[in-house]
């Protein structure tokens, strides 16, 4: 018997598949998908069995196999194809595919291994009358009482309580026996089921138009305003799903999105959730992972990598907040989560249902074209007015010495907390200040490694880049000339000591990317603040969408223009989203909600469109600028980044670059650049980018191909292509 078997090599150039040989003692062990040990030049690699031979290639030598590593298939026949989907769609290697779908325990690595958790249990072995009577102390007697006491099944560290010594006694005397048992390391806790809430005539519908699909491949795009109780719609649509006996997954952006959402799905299903996201230790997603694989769990949910749960019969497939960039990865393999719930769709034949209350332009592009069927909910679930906002011009605030909250925002503050409602702060910016530089001789502190200044965060007293990590410590005075340091622009850091200088009496609790480091440190700082222990929360954009607060009332844009000047076409897109959800938070429930945007562009109509709330208005809008300018949805986007660490090289063959393509793509592409990224040095590393532009090119995917193929031998120059990007 002879496997072909699929390496990870560092080496772009060595082929990734390998035929070895089986030894007769390990073929009864040999299915596709396993992981195995290899031999390979001078060292033992593990890979994957992709096929299963009976002759091997002439003229070749074939060594053996070492060893078959796993007892059930790491990589099944749905997973395998997800893989080659991710290759040919992303031009990433087989073997980079497979890896970034499995949780670490599971990767084809000699450094993966992650033991399970077992946890010890002791039982009386005879009848409890003859376990007392072969006793010899009193201690001894406790133990068995106790042990029987609590139907002849305890934990080994409760008895070993009373005594460690007794304990090894009545085992080695086999009076007790000890028997393990395996647990998952992620705590579940116990919550009170709910029943399920009676839907509204347009919830109704929508859960009654999915159930008509339920056993057809049909894409549902669910346009929902905000707190139009699109998680209510999930949940039935789910428990039907099951009741036929299937199983389902669902994505959420954000792992702070993650605790709130689950609370509400635990709630309703109890222990039938898996959870994955990058927020759990390596061991908590291989138990994870391992529920799913042994049907313990029919609901899985988690962020964007939940995507390649391996739950069999799947059912339906949702996405919440469907327009966010987090379901896009950045780093190699560039997949979008989204591609791959529609090709899991296709493959089962099943629906997909993606939801948003700001869907993105092409999915509603798409849904206008008929290839998803658009759901609506235009009202909140429980009838309750959308916020009331307000445009603040901070120009004229500033000549009031209002540089940070606004005249209006202080009075909706005030008025907020004298209601005893609370208040959410929006700054997507995080540290104390953006720059820091020196009157006096012009002196900035700026990255070493990458085209950007330094960040202050002030609790740590440190300047941090935010892209290659680079840190050192503020002096006091200008490290040149020794002259008095002036700080410019600011963040959620310097916000939250603004706050707390006007509100001394206020409770202030901040949720950026600096406090949310620690383990469960979302969920606590969501859960502190649903309890009102706090009065206002300000944080970034992970606190702008799908959380919900009862007494939240006033919602504060501190500075509405930041996203929107940002140099990507999709600029005004994520401006909209980001304000338009952020004040959806205010007034979900039973208070009236207000919305203060402070910005110093009051006449923007993107801004005027969120004041408006009103997503075709800027819909519309939006769309007839990209049609103009040829961007999605109208056109297809590949960008190509040429990299080296020579700042010449890179230049040169960018150029090159963009001849190869102008020469072999169709003449209807369009092909811009290079010009140099919008961070142009990052981690020492120079950055010149191209774009294409295409609507049909039977070329490109080939052409992308070659081009790569060149650039494989070349140590000095990397190429790095993104397929449909998010971010340019």
């Amino acid at each position: 018997m002879y496997i072909e078997c699929l390496l990870e090599l560092k080496s772009k150039q060595i082929s990734e598949s390998y035929t070895y040989s089986v030894p007769q003692h390990l073929q009864d062990k040999i299915k596709i998908g396993k992981r195995i040990t290899v031999p390979f030049g001078h060292q033992t690699l593990e890979g994957f069995i992709l096929k299963i031979k009976h002759t091997a290639p002439k003229d070749v030598k074939i060594l053996a196999i070492h060893n078959v590593i796993d007892e059930e298939i790491v990589l099944t026949e749905e997973l395998m194809a997800i893989g080659n989907f991710i290759k040919k769609t992303t031009l990433c290697s087989l073997a980079s595919a497979y890896q970034t779908m499995l949780p670490k325990a599971l990767k084809a690595s000699n450094k993966t291994y992650i033991a399970k958790k077992y946890q010890s249990f002791l039982k009386i072995q005879d009848t409890y009358s003859n376990a007392l009577m072969q006793c010899t102390n009193k201690i001894q007697k406790e133990i068995i009482e106790f042990i029987y006491s609590n139907n002849n099944y305890v934990e080994k560290k409760q008895a070993i309580a009373i005594s460690n010594s007794a304990v090894k006694t009545l085992l080695k005397k086999q009076i007790i026996l000890e028997q393990k048992e395996e647990f998952y390391r992620l705590k579940q806790t116990e919550i009170n089921l709910d029943q399920k809430k009676e839907l509204n005539p347009d919830q109704q519908n929508v859960v009654k138009q999915v159930l008509s699909h339920l056993n057809t491949h049909k894409k549902f795009l669910l346009y929902g305003v905000t707190g139009s109780g699109k998680t209510e719609v999930y949940m039935q649509i789910i428990e039907q799903v099951l009741k036929q006996g299937k199983t389902a997954i669902v994505l959420v952006p954000e792992i702070s999105l993650t605790p709130q959402f689950l609370f509400n799905f635990k709630s309703r299903f109890g222990k039938m959730i898996a959870i994955l996201h990058s927020g759990l230790s390596d061991g908590e997603k291989y138990d994870e992972w391992r529920k799913i694989t042994k049907n313990e769990v029919q609901i899985v949910i988690g962020a964007r990598s939940a995507i390649f749960a391996p739950l069999k019969k799947l059912g339906i497939i949702i996405i919440d907040e469907e327009q966010s960039d987090s379901y896009k990865q950045e780093n190699n393999p560039k997949y979008n989560a989204i591609d791959v719930a529609e090709f899991r769709a296709e493959y089962n034949h099943i629906p997909i249902l993606l939801g948003s209350a700001t869907p993105t332009l092409e999915k509603m592009a798409r849904a206008g074209k008929g290839l998803y069927q658009l759901l609506k909910l235009e009202k909140r679930a429980n009838n309750a007015p959308l916020p009331n906002c307000c445009i603040v011009n901070m120009a004229e605030e500033i000549k009031k010495g209002n540089y940070l909250i606004s005249e209006r925002l202080q009075v909706e503050i005030e008025s907020a907390i004298s209601r005893n409602e609370q208040v959410i702060l929006l700054l997507n910016r995080r540290g104390f200040s953006t720059t820091i530089t020196c009157s006096n001789c012009g002196y900035t502190y700026k990255c070493p490694n990458c085209d950007i200044t330094l960040t202050y965060h002030k609790q740590k007293n440190n300047l941090r880049c935010h892209y290659c990590g680079y840190t050192i410590f503020k002096k006091e005075n200008c490290p040149k000339c020794h002259e008095e340091l002036n700080f410019y622009g600011y963040g959620t850091e310097k916000l939250e000591q603004e706050i707390k200088n006007m509100y001394p009496d206020l409770k202030v609790l901040r949720m950026d990317a600096d406090t949310t480091q620690t383990k469960n440190s979302h969920e606590k700082i969501i859960e502190k603040f649903k309890n009102h222990e706090y009065d206002i929360l300000l944080g970034t954009q992970m606190i702008s969408k799908g959380l919900d607060f009862p007494l939240v009332s006033v919602v504060g844009i501190i500075n509405a223009d930041f996203t929107l000047n940002l140099p990507d076409f999709r600029s005004g897109e994520r401006t909209f989203d980001l304000l338009y959800q952020a004040s959806g938070r205010a007034g979900r429930k039973n208070t009236v909600g207000t919305v203060i945007i402070q910005t110093f562009n009051p006449k923007n109509f993107i801004l005027n469109c969120v004041a408006e709330q009103n997503y075709p208005k800027f819909y519309k809008y939006e769309m007839n600028i990209r049609k103009k300018l040829k961007y999605p949805p109208y056109y297809y986007l590949v960008s190509i980044k040429v990299m080296s660490k020579e700042y010449e090289r890179a230049c040169a063959e960018a150029k090159k670059v963009a001849d190869y393509l102008k020469k072999n793509l169709e003449s209807t592409s369009i092909i811009l650049g290079p010009t140099t990224s919008n961070i142009f040095k990052v981690n020492n590393i120079y950055r010149f980018q191209l774009m294409i532009k295409y609507r049909f090119d039977k070329k490109i995917l080939n052409v992308l191909k070659e081009l790569d193929n060149l650039y494989q031998m070349n140590k000095k120059v990397n190429i790095d292509f993104d397929i449909n990007p998010l971010k340019i």
